[in-house]
């Protein structure tokens, strides 16, 4: 009797031996209990299970009409599983993210609104008007984008607001064209380029880490690699760091191959996800471009894999499985033996590492384009010049930005704090407005007028009157956010158009595409914004940059606190002077002879890595050893404390380890929960992972205590 090992998308369950037939890789129905479940046929040797005697087997209910999971694909999910302790289940899941895609119609029922407005309003209908502007998707799509509940929609359905429009998933895509338009390549990128089409022809593994200063055409670059993957009918995975930069990069991916590439992200509609993964599965969608998610789809016929932006802290997930987008596209491309290319402006230190080892191999562009300049940049000394009282700009800052008004050239300011003030408090009593779900104060939003959590989302008016001594008009911003920025430039130059560009203003690539827009027509002045605007922009009018506090991300226990400051620093910095127009930066700092600052405005790359490689080497930290966080929460403070304690004497003693706490995270309490934090330190040579599997696998605590493992963390919170 044949059978055959399933392995559930449900986290919480093992594999399962079932009756029938079916190929690993296939996507099967099969019964629990009374209920059914979707997983994937495997491997029977390569996952264990409990083998139960076949007359008790149960059959597979069906076998699904859709492309099987490649075997490199299955490989990649069982390491990613491996490496960051992370249920098989959950990671198959990322592989599988619209069960749509698996079968059913073709057709699906979207909905879109008509310009019609209602007779009978309510507030909960305006806003929902408000915000599905230009919008099409599910009932549910549009409910969730305009923050109110599916009746609504479907009461603005039945009034005519919003019309039925039926949408076909799976007509083809485009074929982007490699000859469509070829570039005229400086020698530099040439050379790199054609290294990069050489890989590809090879069809071998080999790691790159394309290192190019700001506004050197690595993209451009990059994309002859692309062109050489398509003449071989192969496909290419393109990873991005923020949702915010895929319209530009369609853009210029357009310019240079004729169409779109296959976009995947967490803002594509249902019907637009079900196309985009047939198409991949099937091994039409020649070129996707997308965030971390898009790098566990199931290409068939793999032959590049690019992550732009590679140094990104936010290609690291922290919800769920922990994983680094950038060291799994590095095993994705192992596993199928085709070439990655790391680009960046400011590498990892990690990457350049591999470089030292001999890993990675680097092509390095160190001029930009054209014979662009890179910007001439000058510290500000916020204690010897300071801002008027109330200001949050220094003079000579304002002098610049009024010079390039007059010049009619455009102006960035960087601040990395969204909002108009990180606190709130009463200057009558001193009562502090904190986030009653984490530790964490409340941060106005001035443009919404609301106070809202940056860590649960947590949102409420702000109130007239202090809540605690009942004052009015007592409460006072604390501290400078972008909005706070906004205003200052609206009052000092209030012929000045401006863009307040954050997260929550650049919310979806089409958002960004009207951003970028309104910059490249002229119609902005001044862009005041967070990290969101230090990478992937190409202005040539914008030659004046101001850093509003460069001293922002210095503070805490963070690692790498000194090196995301210079990255971000250094590719903000880089927005200016991209034309034939000179660029300027300045740097707010109340240190600038920091080093950090002082290797900055001296330009001096090398020497700030060399400083920091060596901190790391002599503190035995990542690179040069390991991390790993295990972070314990519960609803009930007394039963995380119990659980940590209880994980911190079973601590293992193993040469080259240490384990420190448990204590209280940084962020103690984070959506409603209590959380303690253990971290572990240890050496490259010893196995981590089977250690911490070992470790926590003889530790029982309660089921209202989670246990997560972060192997490799970014944040400390």
């Amino acid at each position: 009797m044949p059978r055959v090992r399933v392995l559930l998308l449900n986290a919480a369950l093992g594999p399962l031996d079932y009756r029938g037939d079916a190929e690993p890789g296939s996507v099967v129905v099969v019964p629990l209990g009374p209920r059914q479940e979707m997983g994937v046929a495997w491997e029977a040797e390569r996952l264990p299970a409990n083998e139960i005697d076949e007359a008790r087997l149960r059959p597979l209910l069906q076998v699904l009409d859709s492309p099987p999971l490649p075997a490199p694909l299955r490989r990649l999910i069982e390491w990613t599983s491996d490496y960051y302790l992370a249920p098989l289940g959950a990671v198959l899941r990322m592989a599988l993210p619209s069960t749509s895609a698996l079968g059913g119609a073709r057709i699906v029922t979207e909905y879109r609104p008509t310009g019609l407005v209602p007779d009978r309003m309510t507030p909960q209908r305006e806003q929902a008007l408000e915000r599905i502007v230009g919008r099409q998707g599910l009932v549910g799509e549009l409910a969730a984008a305009a923050g109110v509940s599916d009746a609504v929609v479907r009461g603005l359905v039945k009034t005519g607001a919003i019309e039925a429009v039926e949408v076909s998933t799976d007509h083809p895509y485009p074929r982007p064209d490699p000859d469509f338009h070829v570039p005229v390549l400086e020698a530099a990128q040439a050379e790199a380029a054609e290294a990069l089409r050489a890989s590809v022809r090879e069809r071998a593994f080999q790691p790159f880490l394309l290192d190019g200063v700001t506004g050197s055409g690595k993209t451009e670059v990059y994309f002859e690699a692309i062109a050489e993957a398509l003449r071989q009918g192969r496909q290419t995975l393109v990873l991005l760091p923020e949702i915010a930069l895929t319209e530009p990069f369609l853009q210029r991916f357009t310019g240079r191959f004729g169409c779109e590439p296959v976009a995947w992200h967490s803002g594509l509609r249902q019907s637009q996800r079900r196309r985009a993964w047939r198409a991949i599965a099937e091994g039409e969608a020649r070129v996707v471009v997308g965030a971390r998610s898009a790098l566990f789809l199931p290409y068939p016929n793999l032959g590049l894999i690019a992550v732009d932006e590679a140094h990104e802290t936010s290609f690291k997930q922290e919800d769920g499985v922990h994983y680094h987008a950038r060291d799994v596209a590095v095993m994705r491309a192992k596993l199928e033996e085709v070439p990655v290319i790391l680009a960046s402006a400011t590498p990892a230190i990690e990457s350049r590492h591999q470089v030292t080892l001999g890993v990675y191999k680097e092509l390095k562009l160190p001029e930009r384009f054209g014979g662009a300049e890179m910007p001439a940049i000058e510290p500000l000394n916020l204690v010897s010049d300071p801002p008027p009282r109330g200001r949050w700009l220094a003079p000579r800052l304002v002098e610049e930005l009024q010079g390039n008004l007059e010049a009619g050239e455009q102006s960035l300011l960087f601040l990395n704090r969204r909002g108009y003030a990180p606190l709130t408090l009463c200057r009558h009593c001193g009562h502090r407005f904190q986030c009653p779900n984490c530790t964490a104060w409340m941060v106005e939003h001035r443009f919404t007028a609301r106070l809202a959590c940056h860590h649960c989302g947590h949102v409420m008016p702000v109130p007239r009157m202090c809540p605690e001594c009942h004052e009015e008009e007592s409460l006072v911003a604390c501290g400078p956010g972008v909005e706070r920025i906004a205003d200052e430039v609206a009052a000092l130059f209030p012929e000045a158009r401006t863009a307040v560009v954050t997260s929550d203003t650049i919310w979806s690539p089409a958002k960004a595409a009207e951003f970028v827009a309104r910059m490249e027509s002229g119609e902005v002045d001044i862009v005041i914004g967070t990290q969101l605007v230090t990478k992937g922009y190409h202005f040539p009018n914008l030659t004046l940059v101001g850093v509003i506090d460069a001293d922002l991300g210095l503070s805490g226990g963070d690692l790498r606190a000194a090196e995301r400051t210079f990255q971000q620093i250094r590719q903000v910095s880089g927005r200016a002077g991209r034309g034939e127009k000179p660029g300027r930066v300045f740097i707010q700092s109340h240190d600038p002879d920091a080093p950090v600052i002082d290797a900055l405005v001296r330009g001096d790359v090398e020497g700030f890595y060399e400083a920091e490689t060596d901190a790391r080497r002599e503190a035995a930290m990542p690179p040069f050893g390991r991390l790993a966080a295990i972070i314990v929460s519960s609803e009930k403070e007394a039963d995380a404390k119990e659980a940590a304690a209880r994980i911190g004497r079973a601590a293992p003693s193993v040469d080259n380890m240490i384990v420190l706490g448990p204590a209280p995270a940084a962020l103690a309490m984070l959506r409603g929960r209590h959380r303690l934090r253990l971290l572990v330190h240890a050496s490259r040579s010893i196995p981590l992972q089977d250690i911490l599997r070992d470790w926590l696998g003889g530790v029982e605590w309660p089921k209202s205590v989670r246990v997560a493992v972060d192997v490799d963390p970014y944040s400390f919170l």
